[in-house]
Protein backbone atom coordinates (compact mmCIF):
# COMPACT_ATOMS: atom_id res chain seq x y z
CA UNK A 1 0.00 0.00 0.00
CA UNK A 2 1.31 3.38 -0.77
CA UNK A 3 2.36 6.28 1.59
CA UNK A 4 -0.12 9.18 1.97
CA UNK A 5 1.94 12.22 3.04
CA UNK A 6 0.40 14.09 6.48
CA UNK A 7 -1.64 16.99 4.47
CA UNK A 8 -3.12 13.98 2.11
CA UNK A 9 -4.36 11.26 5.67
CA UNK A 10 -5.59 14.92 6.91
CA UNK A 11 -7.66 16.27 3.82
CA UNK A 12 -9.05 12.34 3.70
CA UNK A 13 -9.51 12.39 7.20
CA UNK A 14 -8.08 8.87 7.82
CA UNK A 15 -5.59 7.46 10.01
CA UNK A 16 -4.66 9.91 13.05
CA UNK A 17 -7.47 12.29 11.82
CA UNK A 18 -10.10 9.76 11.70
CA UNK A 19 -13.26 11.47 13.20
CA UNK A 20 -14.99 9.13 15.32
CA UNK A 21 -19.14 9.56 16.76
CA UNK A 22 -22.25 8.43 17.62
CA UNK A 23 -25.65 8.14 16.80
CA UNK A 24 -28.22 8.85 18.93
CA UNK A 25 -32.47 7.79 19.62
CA UNK A 26 -34.24 8.88 22.53
CA UNK A 27 -37.96 9.68 23.22
CA UNK A 28 -39.74 12.50 25.74
CA UNK A 29 -42.45 11.08 27.81
CA UNK A 30 -45.96 11.33 25.82
CA UNK A 31 -47.55 15.13 26.58
CA UNK A 32 -44.31 16.75 27.50
CA UNK A 33 -44.70 20.54 27.24
CA UNK A 34 -41.96 22.01 24.13
CA UNK A 35 -40.68 24.57 26.83
CA UNK A 36 -39.62 22.06 28.71
CA UNK A 37 -38.01 19.76 25.45
CA UNK A 38 -36.46 22.87 24.58
CA UNK A 39 -35.44 23.49 28.11
CA UNK A 40 -33.40 19.72 28.08
CA UNK A 41 -32.09 20.11 25.11
CA UNK A 42 -30.19 23.60 26.01
CA UNK A 43 -28.62 21.89 29.50
CA UNK A 44 -27.76 19.01 27.37
CA UNK A 45 -25.74 21.09 25.28
CA UNK A 46 -24.79 23.75 27.93
CA UNK A 47 -23.86 20.92 30.48
CA UNK A 48 -22.56 17.94 29.00
CA UNK A 49 -21.65 18.62 24.82
CA UNK A 50 -20.29 21.78 24.91
CA UNK A 51 -17.44 21.22 28.01
CA UNK A 52 -16.23 17.57 26.19
CA UNK A 53 -15.93 19.59 22.88
CA UNK A 54 -18.49 17.32 21.45
CA UNK A 55 -21.08 18.73 18.65
CA UNK A 56 -24.28 17.72 18.57
CA UNK A 57 -26.86 17.61 15.32
CA UNK A 58 -30.33 16.44 16.17
CA UNK A 59 -33.83 17.26 15.54
CA UNK A 60 -36.98 16.08 16.78
CA UNK A 61 -40.16 16.96 19.17
CA UNK A 62 -40.78 13.93 21.39
CA UNK A 63 -38.93 11.72 19.61
CA UNK A 64 -35.41 12.96 19.30
CA UNK A 65 -32.20 11.61 16.91
CA UNK A 66 -29.09 12.68 16.10
CA UNK A 67 -25.03 12.31 15.46
CA UNK A 68 -22.48 13.21 18.04
CA UNK A 69 -18.92 13.83 17.17
CA UNK A 70 -16.12 16.64 18.16
CA UNK A 71 -15.70 19.83 17.17
CA UNK A 72 -12.17 20.09 16.25
CA UNK A 73 -11.01 17.15 14.19
CA UNK A 74 -10.75 14.12 17.09
CA UNK A 75 -12.88 11.08 18.11
CA UNK A 76 -15.23 10.82 20.63
CA UNK A 77 -14.42 8.35 23.22
CA UNK A 78 -16.40 5.27 25.05
CA UNK A 79 -16.55 8.08 28.14
CA UNK A 80 -18.52 10.23 26.28
CA UNK A 81 -21.00 7.58 24.98
CA UNK A 82 -21.53 6.58 28.13
CA UNK A 83 -21.69 10.27 29.60
CA UNK A 84 -24.35 11.04 26.73
CA UNK A 85 -26.31 8.24 27.38
CA UNK A 86 -26.27 8.32 31.30
CA UNK A 87 -27.25 12.25 31.14
CA UNK A 88 -30.26 11.51 29.04
CA UNK A 89 -31.54 8.64 31.65
CA UNK A 90 -30.87 11.26 34.34
CA UNK A 91 -32.85 13.91 32.44
CA UNK A 92 -35.72 12.40 31.36
CA UNK A 93 -34.76 10.42 28.36
CA UNK A 94 -36.45 7.21 27.50
CA UNK A 95 -35.60 4.65 25.31
CA UNK A 96 -32.26 5.40 24.66
CA UNK A 97 -30.51 3.98 21.81
CA UNK A 98 -26.77 4.83 21.82
CA UNK A 99 -24.55 3.22 18.45
CA UNK A 100 -20.98 2.31 18.58
CA UNK A 101 -18.80 4.27 17.57
CA UNK A 102 -18.00 4.77 14.09
CA UNK A 103 -16.02 6.75 11.35
CA UNK A 104 -18.32 9.87 10.89
CA UNK A 105 -16.93 10.25 7.24
CA UNK A 106 -16.82 6.35 5.70
CA UNK A 107 -19.25 4.80 8.05
CA UNK A 108 -16.89 2.31 9.01
CA UNK A 109 -16.71 0.89 12.09
CA UNK A 110 -14.06 1.89 14.30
Amino acid sequence: MAQRSRRLRKKLRVEEFQELGFELNWHFAAGTEPQQVDAVIDRFIADLIEPRGLAFAGSGYLAWEGLVCTQAIGRCSEADRQAVEQWLSANGGQAIEVSQLFDVWYGDPA
